[in-house]
C-alpha cells in the first residue's frame, strides 16, 4: 500500500516535520487477540522504496516494542527487511491497539532517510468474555397483590468484549423457577432483562420463589453466565373473609340488655394476626333503632353480637339482622389469573332474633308534663293527673305512688293518679328551682313480678306579691367615722318576688322618728339601693335609723339600719374601743370567762353585719366583735349617743375590721351558763380576762344586767328588742 502527500507526526527523536513524497510500502498489520501461536508469529511486512538505490536498515519502536504497556511484544526479523513478528498472545480488553514507529536508516551513514511511519497495529476481537452479572445472587420483595405483566425487577449483565459487536451483545433467559406453579409464574424480557409476573402471587401457597436467570452473548461460540434471584412475597389481602355459617337463630328476652348473645365465626386464607386477616363487622339491615352492636374478638377474629338497647316484644317480636364482614386492609382478589381492584361485595350472614315476652313496666303518657299554679295556692287544689298504661295487657290494674315530693306539698290518688295540694305552696321555698317544683310518681302493675314506671310533673309557680322588700343583711349594720360629715352610706335591699313585684324600690325615713330631719337624710335612689347621709357630727355610739321600703306594687315594711359612729384615729378607720358592751346595757366584762366566751361564739353564729363598700363611701371599716376583748372597767364606759341603743352598745375591741351582733336568743342561752366554774386543769393558753374577779350574778331579765349607775340618755335610747322586732331581724 503506497501513501503520498501526508504529514507524519514527530517520533521520539523529535525529528522535524517535512512534507515529502511517501515511499513507505506496507501490508496490513492486524493481530487477532488471544492467538495461541506458534511464536514468534509473522504479523506483516513493510519496506521503503528507497532501498532500491541504497542499502537500508529498518528500525521499530514505541509501545509493544520498547515501551509499556507491553515491552518486547513486537520485533523485526532482521534489519535488512521489514518483516514484523509477535512473540506472545495479546488481550484486546487490556490493549485494543498499539501505535508503533518505523524508520529507514542508511546502512553506511546511519542517516535517517525518510520520515518515520506511525502505524496502529489493531488487535481484532474474539469472543473470549462471557456476560457478567454484578452479583451472583439477588434478593427482592414483591407485594402479594402485584399486578401481572408489570416489572418487578431488572437484572443486567456486562460483556467486556468489543462494543457493538455480537461478542458483547447480551440476551437474557429464565432457566428455572422454584417452586414452579401454574398460578404464579415469572417471565424475563430477553433484551432488557426486566422480570415480570404472570398470574397472581399467593403468600399462603408460596411465600418465596427462586429464579435462575441466564445471560449469553452472540459471539462464536456464544458464552453464557447465570445469576440467582430470590423473590420474597409480601403478605397482602387477596383472600375474602367468609362466614362459616350463613344463617343464625337466637332468642333474647325483652326489656334487658345483654353482652355476647351470639358469636359469628369467619375464616380467612390470609396470614393470621395481620391486617389482611383481621376483620370488622357491620350490621347492614335490621338495626335502624340501634338495639344491637357488634365488635371483633382480637384473638379469635369472631364477631360478638350484643344487645345495647332493650327490645320490645309488643313492638317487634321478631327481627332479622344482616351482618357483613370485611378485612381491615383493602382486598385485592385474584380472579382469572389477574389481580382485581380493591373492593367488591362483602360476605354476609343473616341473624334471626326472636324476642321473648316479659312483664314490662307501666308507661306514662306523657312521661313528663307541666302544670301552672299561683304561688301560695291553698290545700285541696287539683294540680294534674298522671296517666299510665300497661303495655303487656289492657286489663292490668295500676297503682300510683308518690316517689318524690321534698316539701310534702301534695298527695296522689292511688287509683286515678290525681295530684292534689295538701298544704300551702310557697314559690320562695328552697325546693323550688327557677319557679319549678318537681313531683315524681311511680306506677306499679300487678304482674309477676310487679314492674314500676316513673312519671314527672313539673309544677310551675306563678309569682304573687307576697314578700315585702327588706334590707340586705350586709346593709343592716354599718359604721362611720364621727369626724366625717355628709358621709354617704349605700344601703341595699332585696325582694324574694319576681317582676313585676320587686324593684325598683321606694325608700323613706320613718316620719315618726324625732331627729330624722336634722341628723339623717336619704340621697339618690338607685332602684335596689339608696344613699344614707349623716347631716351632722355625732358622738361615738350606736344609732338606729328606721326606714320604710316598698316594692313596685306598693307592698312595704319597716326596716332598721344600725349605724355605729366611731372615733377614727387615722381619719379613715375606726379605732379599737376600750370596752365591749352588748345587748341593752349588757357588759361583757360582767360575765365570767366561760359566759363571755360562749357569748362571743354565739355572736359568730348570728347574722354578721358587713357594710357594703362603694366608691362613694370613703374609708369605712367593719368591726369584729367575736375577738378577744380587754377587761372593762367603770372608767371605760362611754356616754350613750343620740337616738342610739343603750350606753356602750356594740362597743368592743376589734381586730381585722369585722362586725358581729349577739341576738337576744344567744343572751338567754348565756344566762343559763352563768355560775359555771372555769374548767380546771386546762393546760392550754390562758383565757383573756374580760372582767374583774367576782361571781357571775344570776339575772332574771336583760334589764337587770344594765349598768347600775343612772343613764341620762336612757329615755331616748331604743332597746335592741324593739329594734329587732321592728326591723324583722330574728330575735
Amino acid at each position: 500500500l503506497r501513501t503520498q502527500g501526508f504529514t507524519w507526526l514527530l517520533g521520539e527523536s523529535h525529528r522535524p516535520l517535512r512534507r515529502a513524497k511517501r515511499r513507505w510500502v506496507i501490508t496490513t498489520l492486524e493481530l487477532e487477540e488471544e492467538d495461541q501461536g506458534p511464536f514468534p508469529k509473522f504479523v506483516g511486512e513493510l519496506f521503503n522504496d528507497m532501498s532500491h538505490n541504497m542499502s537500508l536498515i529498518y528500525l521499530i519502536s514505541g509501545p509493544g516494542v520498547d515501551e509499556y504497556p507491553e515491552i518486547g511484544l513486537f520485533s523485526i526479523e532482521d534489519h535488512r527487511n521489514g518483516r514484523v513478528y509477535v512473540h506472545r498472545p495479546v488481550d484486546r480488553e487490556t490493549t485494543p491497539s498499539f501505535t508503533v514507529y518505523f524508520d529507514a536508516v542508511d546502512r553506511s551513514t546511519r542517516k535517517v532517510m525518510d520520515n518515520s511511519l506511525i502505524f496502529n497495529i489493531r488487535i481484532s476481537d474474539v469472543n473470549d468474555h462471557a456476560p457478567q452479572f454484578p452479583e451472583k445472587e439477588f434478593n427482592i420483595s414483591v407485594k402479594e397483590n402485584h399486578p401481572a405483566g408489570q416489572p418487578i425487577f431488572q437484572i443486567l449483565a456486562v460483556d467486556l468484549d468489543e462494543e457493538n459487536t455480537p461478542n458483547s451483545q447480551v440476551l437474557y433467559f429464565l432457566i428455572s423457577q422454584m417452586p414452579s406453579l401454574k398460578e404464579s409464574g415469572f417471565q424475563i424480557d430477553r433484551t432488557s432483562g426486566e422480570i415480570r409476573l404472570s398470574g397472581c402471587l399467593d403468600y399462603e401457597m408460596a411465600p418465596r420463589f427462586t429464579l435462575l436467570v441466564g445471560a449469553k452473548d452472540l459471539g462464536e461460540p456464544p458464552l453464557t453466565s447465570t445469576a440467582t434471584v430470590h423473590v420474597n412475597v409480601q403478605e397482602g389481602n387477596n383472600h375474602r373473609p367468609t362466614f362459616t355459617q350463613k344463617n343464625y337463630r337466637i332468642q333474647i328476652s325483652e326489656g334487658c340488655t345483654s353482652q355476647s348473645v351470639l358469636r359469628l365465626l369467619v375464616q380467612d386464607g390470609d396470614l393470621p394476626f395481620t391486617s389482611a386477616w383481621r376483620v370488622k363487622f357491620h350490621i347492614l339491615n335490621g338495626n335502624e333503632e340501634g338495639h344491637f352492636d357488634i365488635f371483633t374478638d382480637p384473638e379469635t377474629n369472631e364477631g360478638i353480637l350484643n344487645v345495647i338497647k332493650p327490645l320490645d316484644y309488643e313492638t317487634h317480636p321478631v327481627r332479622s339482622l344482616v351482618i357483613a364482614v370485611e378485612n381491615e386492609e383493602l382486598l385485592f382478589p385474584c380472579e382469572g389469573g389477574q389481580v382485581r381492584g380493591p373492593g367488591g361485595a362483602a360476605a354476609s350472614a343473616t341473624v334471626s332474633v326472636q324476642v321473648m315476652d316479659a312483664n314490662d313496666p307501666p308507661a306514662f303518657h306523657p312521661r313528663s308534663f307541666v302544670v301552672s299554679e299561683l304561688d301560695g295556692a291553698r290545700p285541696g287544689i287539683q294540680l294534674g293527673i298522671f296517666n299510665a298504661t300497661d303495655p303487656d295487657r289492657a286489663a292490668s290494674r295500676i297503682r300510683y305512688k308518690l316517689a318524690y315530693d321534698p316539701a310534702n306539698w301534695v298527695t296522689i290518688d292511688e287509683l286515678s293518679g290525681t295530684v292534689t295540694t295538701r298544704q300551702h305552696i310557697d314559690r320562695e321555698s328552697p325546693y323550688v328551682n327557677d319557679s319549678f317544683y318537681t313531683i315524681i310518681a311511680h306506677a306499679v302493675d300487678d304482674g309477676l313480678p310487679p314492674q314500676t314506671g316513673t312519671g314527672t310533673l313539673m309544677l310551675f309557680l306563678s309569682d304573687v306579691n307576697d314578700n315585702a322588700p327588706a334590707l340586705h343583711p350586709h346593709s343592716r349594720y354599718v359604721e362611720v367615722c364621727e369626724s366625717v360629715l355628709n358621709e354617704t352610706l349605700l344601703l341595699q335591699a332585696e325582694d324574694g318576688d319576681l317582676e313585676p313585684y320587686a324593684d325598683p324600690f321606694t325608700f323613706e325615713l320613718d316620719k315618726l322618728w324625732e331627729s330624722a330631719g336634722d341628723t339623717w337624710k336619704l340621697g339618690e335612689n338607685r332602684g335596689r339601693s339608696v344613699e344614707l347621709l349623716m347631716l351632722r357630727s355625732l358622738p361615738p355610739g350606736n344609732y338606729s335609723v328606721p326606714l320604710l321600703i316598698g316594692d313596685k306594687q306598693g307592698l312595704s315594711q319597716k326596716q332598721t339600719v344600725h349605724v355605729r359612729v366611731c372615733s377614727c384615729p387615722n381619719g379613715v378607720m375606726c379605732g379599737e374601743p376600750s370596752a365591749a358592751v352588748t345587748g341593752t346595757g349588757l357588759l361583757v366584762g360582767a360575765l365570767a370567762p366561760p359566759c363571755a366566751a360562749f357569748m362571743l361564739l354565739a355572736g359568730q353564729s348570728s347574722a354578721g353585719g358587713i357594710r357594703p363598700r362603694s366608691s362613694e363611701e370613703g374609708q369605712q371599716t367593719l368591726i369584729a366583735y367575736n375577738d378577744e376583748k380587754t377587761s372593762l372597767t367603770a372608767g371605760d364606759r362611754e356616754q350613750p349617743a343620740l337616738r342610739g341603743p343603750s350606753s356602750g352598745a356594740w362597743k368592743g375591741r376589734a381586730r381585722r375590721g369585722r362586725t358581729q351582733h349577739l341576738p337576744s336568743l344567744s343572751l338567754a342561752f348565756l344566762q343559763k351558763l352563768c355560775g359555771m366554774d372555769v374548767l380546771a386543769g386546762d393546760t392550754g393558753d390562758p383565757p383573756h380576762i374580760y372582767a374583774e374577779e367576782g361571781e357571775c350574778e344570776r339575772a332574771e331579765s336583760l334589764s337587770s344586767l344594765a349598768f347600775s349607775e343612772p343613764d341620762p340618755w336612757a329615755s331616748k335610747a331604743a332597746p335592741l328588742e324593739e329594734i329587732y322586732s321592728k326591723s324583722g331581724v330574728p330575735s
